[in-house]
């Protein structure tokens, strides 16, 4: 059975970071950090998007870190439209590496909100994969960045908030692909275990 998540603050740059943990399946053989969707609309680390790519996550043996980014639940400091948000991880990824060093392979993961600002940490950290869950690539001034080819984008194929349409225009300069989740809205509402079932085939080590 996976260990229940456990809660720890992380020295952020403005504050505390109230962060889940949970826990890899067996021995830890890499580090994940998964961002919620966006705090104006009610996002935290508790969605269950993020948790659902945790569990997935923690099955294939990755310590997944789930922060709430500043000025989210008990986290410090105020939000910042995905600006300090960025430095905010940053500053969560360092902790796990000093928790379980650097040699480990890097897992991001963003949902949203998340995934925009996920997009802008892996300008600044080498990492194993980035994983894109209904990224935000119209919603801000500040555009979702250009993202590694191996990068894992998921959209759901009736996307209420960010629709597929925009998510193809930003993704076809890159020559990205993009899975599109048949029937799936923004929230995967009732496509959560089928989602959890897709990241473990698609992430699965291939040896």
């Amino acid at each position: 059975m996976l260990k229940m998540p456990e809660k720890i603050t992380i020295a952020g740059p403005v504050g505390g970071l109230d962060t889940i943990v949970v826990m890899a399946k067996g021995p830890t053989r890499g580090i994940a950090v998964v961002a919620h969707p966006n705090p104006l609309q009610g996002g935290t680390h508790t969605n269950k998007v993020v948790q659902t790519c945790a569990k997935s996550l923690s099955q294939l043996g990755y310590t997944v870190y789930c922060p709430n980014l500043r000025g989210v639940g008990a986290s410090e400091g105020e939000h910042d439209y995905g600006r300090g948000e960025v430095e905010d991880v940053l500053a969560v990824i360092d902790f796990a590496q000093q928790q379980h060093g650097t040699a480990l392979p890097l897992v991001l993961a963003g949902f949203s909100f998340g995934g925009f600002v996920m997009s802008h940490v892996r300008q600044r950290v080498a990492a194993q994969r980035l994983i894109l869950l209904g990224p935000a690539v119209s919603r801000y001034e500040t555009q979702v960045a250009e993202v590694p080819p191996d990068t894992l984008v998921i959209h759901g194929e009736e996307d209420e908030v960010i629709p597929l349409a925009d998510v193809l225009a930003w993704a076809r300069p890159q020559q990205l692909p993009v899975v599109v989740f048949p029937g799936a809205g923004h929230f995967f509402h009732g496509k959560l275990i089928p989602l959890g079932q897709l990241l473990n085939r698609l992430l699965a080590p291939t040896n």
